[in-house]
C-alpha cells in the first residue's frame, strides 16, 4: 500500500512550498480524468485552491471529454480564451484541444508549451484530461501523473486501466493517486487495491496518495496529506549522478 502522505509531512511543509513558488518555477501537473468519479470537479477545485493558498497562480485546463467545448478562438489565441476565476486561479475549457496539437510523431507536447506561453502568470498548469490525451500532451516531460479514483468499483477499474495505458504506451513507472470519497476507510481501501494491482501486474509504483472528502467546505485549508502530495508533485526531478571519469580520462584532462 502506498504511504499516506499525512504520516510523513515535514513540519515546515507549507513554508518550503512558498519559498519554491516565489522562486519563479513553473510546473505542469497532469490529472487523469475518470468518468466514474462524480466529483471530479471537486478534485480540480481542491487542487487549485491548495496551490493558490501557497501563492501560486494556477491555470486549470479541463480537457476531459465531459468538459465544456473550447472557445472558437482557441486554435489561434489561447490567451483570449482563458477565464479568470479569482486572483490566483484561471480556467480554460479545452475539450478535445490536445488533439489539435498532435504532430507527426503522435506527440501533443506543443499544447503544453502553448498553454505556458498563453498564461505567463501561471506558476502551475493543472491539466485534466483522459489518459490517452495526457500521454500525448506530457510526452518528454518528467511528470508523475495524478490518477483520479472514487469509492465505486467502476472508478477503480477505470483508474487501473488508465495506469495500464500510461505504463504500456507512455513508459510511466510511477504515479500518484487522488481518491474522492466521503469515507476515509473507503479511500484507504481504494489506495491499497490500486497500489497492489499496479505493482504486481504492471510494475508501476503508486508513489503516494491523498484523499478528498467532497462534503468538506472548499474554502477549508488543504489537508496535510494533500499538501504533502503537492510537495511531491512540485519537487524538481532528480538529476542523474555524473559518471566518474576513468583513470585514462582523468590523465587526458590533466594533459590538456
Amino acid at each position: 500500500m502506498p504511504r499516506d502522505t499525512a504520516t510523513r509531512r515535514p513540519p515546515d511543509q507549507a513554508d518550503g512550498l512558498r519559498r519554491r513558488f516565489t522562486a519563479g518555477e513553473r510546473h505542469v501537473l497532469g490529472l487523469v480524468h475518470n468518468p466514474f468519479v462524480p466529483f471530479s470537479g471537486v478534485a480540480l477545485e481542491r487542487l487549485a485552491t491548495a496551490l493558490a493558498a501557497q501563492g501560486l497562480h494556477t491555470l486549470v485546463v479541463d480537457a476531459a471529454d465531459t468538459a465544456s467545448t473550447p472557445h472558437e478562438l482557441a486554435g489561434v489565441d489561447l490567451a483570449a480564451c482563458i477565464e479568470p476565476l479569482s486572483g490566483e486561479v484561471s480556467y480554460l475549457a479545452a475539450r478535445g484541444l490536445p488533439r489539435r496539437w498532435i504532430d507527426g510523431r503522435g506527440s501533443a507536447a506543443a499544447f503544453v508549451d502553448a498553454l505556458l506561453h498563453a498564461a505567463p502568470r501561471a506558476g502551475a498548469v493543472l491539466l485534466h484530461a483522459g489518459a490517452a490525451d495526457l500521454r500525448r500532451a506530457l510526452a518528454g516531460r518528467p511528470i508523475c501523473p495524478l490518477v483520479l479514483a472514487g469509492g465505486h468499483a467502476e472508478s477503480v477499474t477505470h483508474a487501473y486501466a488508465a495506469i495500464k495505458l500510461l505504463a504500456q504506451r507512455g513508459g510511466t513507472a510511477a504515479c500518484d493517486l487522488v481518491v474522492v470519497d466521503g469515507l476515509r476507510a473507503v479511500r484507504e481501501r481504494v489506495a491499497a487495491s490500486l497500489a497492489d494491482c499496479a505493482e504486481r501486474f504492471l510494475g508501476v509504483a503508486l508513489r503516494a496518495w491523498a484523499g478528498i472528502d467532497p462534503a468538506e467546505d472548499a474554502r477549508d485549508p488543504a489537508s496535510p496529506e494533500l499538501e504533502a502530495l503537492l510537495a511531491l508533485q512540485l519537487r524538481p526531478p532528480a538529476r542523474p549522478a555524473p559518471i566518474a571519469a576513468t583513470g585514462a580520462e582523468r590523465a587526458a584532462t590533466r594533459l590538456n
